[in-house]
């Protein structure tokens, strides 16, 4: 993932790139990181690395179910954003990138990113005076999320090991270390 997104020939090209974007920043935060570390929680909340990576994973799935009108999975809202003892960090991670293939597809698959979107009723957090969204809503609204969470997930990894994004992204791209940028490395700890 580099640092920007590449330059795109569309509106449709442009919201899915800028989605990935955000999508990878999630995943960097996650990367090299064992199970027990990702199931962490450091900072005052309760929110872990893993438990947000299958948290962005389950809400990206939702919007796009209620964008191809299908009904929007449930889950536990808690267990949403736990990496569970029965679950792997790499499982979470492989569900985000076929969450990624499904939303692609389900995009491709629509001719007009105006199409109209219902919002469901009963939804405290949805308006209630409004009868419809676009599917240009539904994926601006889903890189706001993912970069929200993406924020989230910085922080508690930084928590974690002190490890942060660009340095993370150097380590997980290969980059050359440079004087004003080194890639990051595991902490080395010694048994005593």
């Amino acid at each position: 993932m580099p640092g920007n997104v590449p330059p795109v020939a569309d509106e449709r090209e442009g919201l899915l790139a800028y989605l990935d974007q955000q999508r990878q920043a999630v995943r960097i935060a996650a990367y090299g990181l064992t199970d027990e570390q990702a199931r962490a929680t450091p900072t005052a909340g309760t929110l872990s690395v893993g438990g947000l990576v299958k948290h962005v994973a389950q809400t990206e799935r939702g919007w796009v179910a209620m964008m191809l009108g299908r009904p929007y999975p449930q889950v536990d809202y808690a267990d949403g954003f736990t990496l569970r003892e029965d679950q792997t960090l790499d499982e979470v991670l492989a569900d985000y990138t076929a969450v990624a293939a499904e939303t692609a597809a389900a995009v491709a698959g629509i001719a007009d990113l105006g199409r109209e979107v219902p919002v469901p009723k009963g939804v405290p957090w949805f308006p209630q005076d409004v009868e419809a969204w676009s599917v240009r809503w539904v994926l601006l609204h889903l890189i706001e999320e993912t970069a929200r969470h993406a924020g989230h997930a910085d922080i508690v990894r930084e928590a974690v090991d002190g490890a942060t994004a660009m340095p993370l992204m150097a380590a997980a791209e290969g980059w050359p270390a440079t004087p004003w940028l080194q890639p990051w490395e595991p902490r080395v700890s010694y048994a005593e």
